[in-house]
């Protein structure tokens, strides 16, 4: 598992090498925060109000909604926020939710 309970923070560099290998960033910001501070590369924006349900869509849905392909529970998923209080609250919905 590249995340667990215990190492919950990447830095910038290890997020950069992580997205290299084809892991899903979701940045989960409000799109306001985007508008004003800027998207990051590669990025999908989930606000974190939106994540619970948006994890549960169907994924031709989700397709839809986010021009991006679901992730499975077992692909690897990376959550930013501004400053990692939302972050972490996206990483405990997932597991919630039996993304591992």
């Amino acid at each position: 598992s590249l995340c667990n309970a215990a190492a919950p923070n990447l830095s910038y560099q290890e997020l950069k090498d992580l997205k290299k290998a084809n892991v899903l960033h979701i940045d989960v910001r409000e799109r306001w925060e985007i508008d004003r501070f800027g998207k990051i590369p590669e990025s999908i924006n989930i606000p974190l109000g939106e994540l619970m349900e948006a994890l549960q869509m169907d994924p031709t849905e989700f397709k839809e909604q986010y021009n991006h392909k679901m992730p499975s529970k077992s692909d690897p998923v990376v959550f930013s926020c501004l400053a990692g209080t939302r972050s972490k609250q996206a990483l405990a919905f997932a597991m919630s939710l039996g993304f591992s």
